[in-house]
């Protein structure tokens, strides 16, 4: 009997072990899968045109190299990738502005407080999250057309300030996470619905709204299809839309580019990185409100 216990304990662990291996194994080739082309990336942008097509992929060039790849990017059309960037901040900064100012008050107006037609307007918010947002650019565009809008910074903020999802996650928050009975003990002691907002419920909630200005600010930042139909000039274009007119300009991509004024792979590489910059920033500045935020509302009160 004990032999028989001690093999099934045996073929267990076996079977345990085999598992965790094949886990294991899955999850480094998935690691290996995205980081690679990562790596890549970064020595991409060390190397000239030349070093990056004969070179072992995975060298590092050199800092003379990095050096012209930046100079030509930011050279690029008189300095157009430098307004590139700023528009993107103008944009992704003015919609994230109005979204909180919207989102936060309307879900914990939808989660505390009663009103008519409460569970419609909860509904509609649900539904409209389901709804994919390039759908709604073709109307959008012809409702801004109409107040003459379009190519205007606001055809692009006031579009990119419509956040359903961050209604929804305050939503949640207020919904389970906010004591009622702090919020009526301020309401006994006098303060109005807009004070318990603001001395009460608002401070309560920075780790959530924390979490919805991330979100936001990430979808705005990376946010192309509706910018590219809103804006019909590159001057106004955002970093994202930009970069289609550095893929234009570089050879390899598209042959009858080759000029003066035409882009190198390394220096497309690095225009890449210059567009995902700002968002690593603001994600390895703000972990701490997002762990915050996103274990919010796992308790009830």
């Amino acid at each position: 009997m004990t032999a028989l216990s001690a093999e099934r304990q045996h073929s267990s662990r076996l079977g345990t072990w085999s598992g965790r291996s094949v886990a294991g194994l899955v999850l480094v080739l998935f690691v290996l899968f995205f980081i690679i082309p990562i790596v890549w990336l970064l020595f991409a942008v060390t190397k000239s045109s030349h070093a990056l097509t004969v070179a072992n992929p995975f060298s590092i060039g050199s800092w003379a190299d990095f050096v012209a790849n930046w100079n030509q990017l930011f050279g690029f059309q008189d300095g157009a990738v430098t307004v590139w960037i700023g528009n993107s901040a103008l944009y992704t900064i003015g919609a994230l502005v109005i979204t909180l100012v919207v989102s936060v008050p309307a879900g914990y107006a939808l989660a505390l407080t009663e009103f008519r037609l409460r569970k419609a307007l909860l509904v509609l918010t649900l539904v409209v999250m389901l709804i994919p947002s390039t759908a709604l650019v073709l109307p959008i565009f012809l409702e801004l057309n109409t107040v003459g809008l379009i190519g205007t910074p606001l055809s692009v903020i006031l579009p990119m300030s419509f956040f359903p999802f961050g209604v929804y996650l305050t939503y949640i928050y207020f919904s389970t996470s906010i004591p009622r009975d702090l919020l009526a003990a301020a309401r006994i002691d006098g303060c109005s619905e807009t004070q318990v907002f603001t001395r009460i419920a608002l401070p309560l909630a920075a780790p959530i709204v924390a979490l919805v200005a991330f979100f936001s600010f990430v979808q705005n930042w990376n946010n192309f299809f509706l910018p590219f139909v809103m804006l019909p000039s590159s001057d106004g274009y955002p970093v994202q839309v930009g970069l289609t007119s550095l893929l234009a300009a570089t050879p390899a991509f598209n042959p009858s580019s080759a000029g003066s004024d035409s882009v190198q792979l390394p220096t497309l590489a690095l225009a890449t990185i210059v567009s995902i910059l700002p968002v690593l920033v603001v994600f390895l500045f703000s972990q701490r409100f997002l762990v915050s935020g996103m274990t919010a509302g796992g308790t009830k009160e």
